[in-house]
């Protein structure tokens, strides 16, 4: 069953989601991963990656994570690992949309909430803003309950803000905007790699090893076959993966490969939610065994 196709505004199924925050984590966990599964999640003896993620939701909560989920906060984290080089340039912060001022920021940026997903807005051309919609978006984004949408921990405690950073362009790229590498890490080491391109038009995606083997495994977004070649700095990315992913049992790290420089992109702990279906579905089981459960924390 595709609820987003029986309630299709977003805005009210994040509303409905919100007054459904009384029931428990797991009790609601266990309600989506069955809606959007299809099958039931085994919460006490987990051997899906896809499960795993559920278990980590509920039991696995530091402070360093949610400064690792927010947008802004965690550039400090990737300064205390001495990589500041491969942060995006930062144009402005803002508490609130009111303090946005259009004329002190450049042509071309992009613009985003810290405590969420998808709340992106890249401008080419800022004469094109209608500044009253701009705020709007950004007002509604500022408000949502993340945690309450996919019990996503990480998310519930981030005091939200407004960040404006360099927008990247790479125009040798054969695919629309920049390629997106997604670094699958358990315990301080990279394993695969996620690919994600053209995610403006027609997103397409492919999941290679560390040594740039494409893997015969899709997800929700179709392959687009072994067309990239390795890229350059791979190794340094696979790197910088390492080193971000140390303090964590999990997390996927998004870095950028634009015009001969690597950037940082974000840390996920909850890649898409913990909802994506593998196939072949034993990719599932193969990401499950890599993951090695850690005792129980909330702190």
């Amino acid at each position: 069953m595709d609820y987003k196709k029986i309630i299709k505004n977003k805005e009210l199924r994040f509303k409905i989601l919100r007054h459904l925050k009384i029931i428990p984590d797991a009790w609601m966990l266990k309600i989506q991963y069955k809606i959007k599964m299809g099958r039931q999640v085994d919460l006490k003896k987990p051997q899906r990656w896809t499960e795993k993620l559920q278990w980590y939701k509920i039991h696995y909560r530091t402070t360093i994570m949610t400064q690792c989920a927010d947008k802004y906060e965690v550039r400090n984290y990737i300064k205390s690992k001495g990589l500041e080089n491969i942060l995006v340039e930062l144009y402005a912060v803002y508490d609130n949309s009111e303090e946005i001022n259009l004329d002190s920021l450049p042509h071309k940026f992009v613009m985003k909430t810290t405590n969420g997903s998808g709340t992106n807005i890249l401008c080419k051309n800022k004469s094109l803003i209608q500044i009253d919609k701009l705020k709007r978006s950004l007002n509604t984004w500022m408000v949502r309950d993340y945690y309450s949408l996919g019990r996503e921990w990480s998310y519930k405690n981030i005091t939200p803000k407004i960040v404006v950073e360099e927008y990247l362009e790479d125009e040798s790229n054969i695919y629309e905007g920049i390629n997106d590498y997604k670094f699958i890490c358990f315990n301080g080491k990279a394993k695969y790699i996620v690919l994600d391109v053209d995610r403006q038009i027609s997103h397409k995606r492919n999941i290679y090893d560390t040594n740039w083997n494409l893997i015969d495994v899709s997800t929700d977004y179709p392959n687009f076959g072994d067309v990239i070649p390795m890229p350059d700095h791979l190794n340094e990315m696979l790197a910088i993966a390492d080193e971000l992913s140390k303090d964590f049992p999990f997390v996927r790290v998004d870095l950028y490969y634009v015009n001969g420089k690597v950037y940082f992109g974000e840390l996920t702990f909850y890649p898409w939610t913990g909802y994506v279906q593998f196939k072949p579905d034993k990719f599932d089981f193969i990401l499950g065994e890599q993951f090695e459960l850690p005792a129980l924390i909330h702190n």
